[in-house]
C-alpha cells in the first residue's frame, strides 16, 4: 500500500497491506490471549497504559512528524492533537477502576444480588485519519483497560500512525496478544466484517458506517458509530463582542482543514449584526497561514484526500449558480498538494449543496436569519445530529433553543470541542453509541447479574 505526502503528493512510504490469512492469523491470536488480558488486575492494565501515555509524551515531535507526512495536517495541530489526547488517560486514571468494579445491589436477606462487568471480548476499531489519535484512543485504549484485545485498523491514511500505535502499547507492556494491527484499504476492513469478533467500533463517514450495519447486525454483537456531521453555529444579536464571535467561529469552521466531524459546517447570524459579524469573519479567515504543513506557524495545510478538492469546488460552483457570493477563496491553488483555498460564502440558503451536504474542508456558508425561530428551523433542517453551537449572552435564551435541537452534544459560547468527562454520540444519520464519560468505559463490557444465595 502506498503511502502519499498529500502536501507534495510524493510517495512517502510502501507498505504491505495484511491478506486474509494475515487478518485471521491476527485475531486468532488475539482470541487466544484475550482470557489472559482479562485475567491481569484492571489497575495493571491501567498502568500499561499510562506508561503507553509517557512513551508518546516523550516521543510527541517524531510522532507529530509522521502524522503530518501522511495526512498534511499543520504539525503544530498534530502537536496539538497528540498532547491533547492525553487527557483520556487523565479520565480513565480517575474513573476506569471504579466503573469497571463489580457493584453490590442488594447485600440484606436472603439472596444477594450483584453485578460484575466483563470484557466483550475481541472487538474491531476501525478508526479514521481526521484525528487518530482522539478517535482512536476513545476506543482502543478504553477497550483494552476494560480487558478486551483490539484489532485495529487505521485509516490507509493514517497507516504509519497507526503502526506506531502497536510499536508503543507493546513497548508499554501490553501483550502482542492483546492489541494488533491490520493495515490496507476497505478490502481488509471488509475482512473484519466477516470475521468472527465481539464488537465493531467504527469512525467514519455516515455511507460506510451504514454499510457496517448492514454487515454486523446479523451477528448480534455491539457495535457503535461514529459517523458525520452539518453542525450549526447561531450566533445571536445580544453578543457583547461580535469581532471574538467571528474568531471563534472561523477556527471552529476551519481548524485542521474543516476535516472534523465536528467542525462548524454552517452558520447562521441574527441581522442586526450579519454584516458586522461577515465583515470580521473574513478577516480572521484571510489572516489564515496556507502552506507547507511542516512549518508550525502554517494554519491551512493540504486536504488529506485527494478527491475532496472536486468535492468543495462542485459544492461552491452549486452555490453560485443558486445565488451565493463568494467572498474569499473558492479555488484550489496551482501546484503540487491537495490544496483549496479557505472559503466563505454569504447570501446562501438550504437550496445549496454547502448547506446540506458534509464539506469536510476549508469552506463556511453564511447565512442572514431574522429571529431565533427562523434560525431554530434552519439548524434542525439536516439529517445529521453531531453537535450545534450558539454564542450569545443571555444563557436562558440560549439554553432554551439549544433544548430544542436533535444533536449529542450543544455549545453555549464555544465549539467544536470534545472532553472525555461527557460522552460523544450521534443522532440520525451522526451515529450510534456513546465513547466517552462513565458510558464509554461501560461500552466495551457487558453486564451479568449474579443472584446468590447462602
Amino acid at each position: 500500500m502506498q503511502v502519499i505526502n498529500p502536501a507534495t503528493g510524493a510517495l512517502i512510504n510502501e507498505i504491505p497491506s495484511d491478506t486474509k490469512e494475515h487478518v485471521l492469523s491476527k485475531i486468532e491470536k488475539l482470541r487466544k490471549g484475550q482470557p489472559l488480558w482479562a485475567d491481569v488486575p484492571v489497575e495493571e492494565r491501567l498502568a500499561i497504559l499510562l506508561r503507553f501515555g509517557e512513551l508518546v509524551a516523550d516521543s510527541v515531535e517524531e510522532l507529530a512528524f509522521v502524522l503530518t507526512q501522511e495526512t498534511g495536517k499543520p504539525l503544530q495541530q498534530s502537536i496539538n492533537e497528540i498532547k491533547g489526547a492525553n487527557n483520556r488517560l487523565v479520565h480513565l486514571e480517575a474513573n476506569a477502576t471504579k466503573w469497571l468494579a463489580e457493584e453490590v445491589m442488594v447485600s440484606e436477606g436472603a439472596t444477594k444480588e450483584q453485578i460484575s462487568y466483563e470484557p466483550l471480548g475481541v472487538v474491531a476499531n476501525i478508526s479514521a485519519w481526521n484525528f487518530p489519535y482522539n478517535v482512536g484512543y476513545n476506543v482502543f485504549l478504553y477497550a483494552l483497560v476494560a480487558g478486551n484485545s483490539v484489532v485495529y485498523k487505521p485509516s490507509e491514511f493514517a497507516s504509519m500512525t497507526g503502526l506506531k500505535f502497536r510499536e508503543l502499547l507493546w513497548k508499554a507492556g501490553v501483550p502482542e496478544y492483546a492489541f494488533e494491527c491490520v493495515i490496507g484499504t476497505g478490502e481488509v476492513g471488509q475482512m473484519l466484517l466477516e470475521a468472527d469478533l465481539d464488537g465493531y467500533f467504527f469512525t467514519g463517514s455516515y455511507a460506510t458506517g451504514r454499510y457496517i450495519a448492514t454487515q454486523v447486525a446479523p451477528k448480534l454483537v455491539p457495535m457503535q458509530l461514529e459517523l458525520g456531521g452539518k453542525d450549526p453555529l447561531y450566533v445571536m444579536d445580544d453578543v457583547i463582542d461580535v469581532r471574538q464571535a467571528a474568531i471563534n467561529a472561523a477556527e471552529g469552521a476551519f481548524y485542521n482543514n474543516g476535516q472534523s466531524c465536528c467542525a462548524v459546517e454552517r452558520i447562521y447570524v441574527q441581522e442586526g449584526i450579519y454584516d458586522q459579524f461577515v465583515e470580521h469573519f473574513i478577516e480572521e479567515v484571510k489572516s489564515y497561514k496556507m502552506g507547507d504543513p511542516m512549518d508550525k506557524s502554517t494554519f491551512i495545510g493540504p486536504l488529506t484526500r485527494e478527491p475532496q478538492v472536486q468535492v468543495l469546488l462542485d459544492q461552491v460552483q452549486d452555490a453560485l449558480l443558486k445565488g451565493a457570493e463568494l467572498k474569499h477563496g473558492g479555488f484550489s491553488p496551482e501546484g503540487e498538494g491537495y490544496y483549496f483555498t479557505p472559503t466563505v460564502l454569504t447570501s446562501v440558503n438550504h437550496g445549496m449543496d454547502l448547506m446540506k451536504e458534509e464539506s469536510f474542508g476549508p469552506i463556511i456558508g453564511i447565512q442572514k436569519v431574522a429571529n431565533d425561530e427562523e434560525a431554530l428551523k434552519l439548524m434542525k433542517d439536516t439529517s445529521y445530529g453531531l453537535t450545534a453551537a450558539v454564542f450569545a449572552t443571555d444563557k436562558g435564551r440560549a439554553m432554551q433553543l439549544l433544548k430544542q435541537l436533535p444533536v449529542g452534544t450543544v455549545y453555549w459560547n464555544c465549539c467544536d470541542r470534545v472532553s472525555p468527562n461527557v460522552p460523544w454520540s450521534g443522532r440520525k444519520n451522526s451515529g450510534l453509541g456513546s465513547t466517552l464519560s462513565y458510558q464509554g468505559i461501560r461500552a466495551f463490557v457487558q453486564p451479568k447479574a449474579y443472584h446468590l444465595r447462602d
